[in-house]
Formats: C-alpha cells, sequence, structure tokens
C-alpha cells in the first residue's frame, strides 16, 4: 500500500504546481462583444449606407411600377362605363398580367434587397472574424470567446474584455486600408 500512495502523492504535487501556474500563463481566456464591435466598426457604417442606397433604388423602381398600374386603374376606372364588354375583358385582363408581373418583380427585389444585406453583413463579419484572429495571434492569446448577447458568454470579469482595444485596431486597420 505504500508502494501507491508515495507515487500518488508526487502525481498529486505536480498537478497542483502545474495547476497554480497554469492560470498565469498567455492563455488567459478574453472575449470580445461582437455587438459593439459590429455598431462600432466604422466599415459597418460604410457598408449598410451603400446597401441603403441599392435598396431605396430598387424599392424605388417597383414604387414607380405600382403608381403608373394605380394610374392606369384609375382612367380604367372612369373610363369603364364606355367600354363594350370585349374592351373590358382585355382591359381587366391587362390590368390582371400586369399586376401579377409588378407582384413577381417585387418579390424578386425583395429577394435581391435580403441577398445584398447579407452579402454586406457577411463582408464586415469576415473583417472582423479575420482582424480578431490576426490580433489573437500578434497578442499571444489561445482563446477569444465572442459575446453575442444571446447567451454565450454569461459572465466574465470586465478586465477581460478586449472589445474596445479590438475595435480600436480594427478602425484603424480600416482607416489605413482606404488611403492604400
Amino acid at each position: 500500500m505504500n508502494k501507491i500512495t508515495l507515487p500518488l502523492a508526487i502525481l498529486a504535487l505536480i498537478l497542483s504546481i502545474v495547476s497554480f501556474f497554469y492560470p498565469f500563463s498567455t492563455s488567459e481566456q478574453v472575449f470580445v462583444d461582437v455587438n459593439k464591435l459590429l455598431d462600432g466598426y466604422k466599415r459597418t457604417k460604410v457598408v449598410r449606407a451603400d446597401f441603403e442606397a441599392k435598396a431605396k433604388t430598387l424599392n424605388a423602381n417597383v414604387d414607380s411600377l405600382v403608381a403608373d398600374w394605380q394610374k392606369e386603374l384609375k382612367v380604367y376606372e372612369k373610363e369603364r362605363s364606355s367600354m363594350s364588354a370585349k374592351e373590358l375583358e382585355l382591359k381587366q385582363e391587362l390590368l390582371g398580367n400586369k399586376q401579377q408581373q409588378i407582384n413577381s418583380y417585387q418579390q424578386a427585389v425583395q429577394k435581391q434587397i435580403q441577398e445584398e444585406d447579407q452579402k454586406a453583413t457577411q463582408t464586415v463579419i469576415n473583417d472582423i472574424n479575420d482582424y480578431v484572429k490576426q490580433y489573437g495571434k500578434d497578442n499571444g492569446y489561445r482563446i477569444i470567446l465572442g459575446a453575442s448577447g444571446s447567451g454565450n458568454i454569461m459572465y466574465a470579469d470586465e478586465a477581460a474584455d478586449l472589445t474596445e482595444e479590438v475595435l480600436v485596431g480594427l478602425n484603424a486597420d480600416f482607416e489605413g486600408s482606404k488611403t492604400e
């Protein structure tokens, strides 16, 4: 029994020494608040403004088509009492077909706007991910967690929050890339 006790005591001593010094190594766990990075990143505002301009143009095209169709409908309403049965049928069919085309176009535009929004958001997220990855390598972090407010990190000491430091570097990197 004494033969097993000595090796176990030595193993316990080694493990306690390792566990004592391990938290003080460069593997400190830190985090960034992803929402703050997205909101504070200057490129987010630029990309969002470009997206909104595209969406506004696309929606203006749809609005224009709808307005033209509504004008045609009003003209039809006024003139329908003087139309023959054949003319009424043709005009109703024409207006119905135009409405279907406008609806199809409107759906296509909404899909395009949604895809553009996803693409714009993904561009910003890729920038942030690339920067945080390089930041972690450059500063010797083994892990940088991302807090998004949806329960990933329930509590973290504010001293472990790198968000502001990363945001300053991220924006400086973006500003530097704009001048190149």
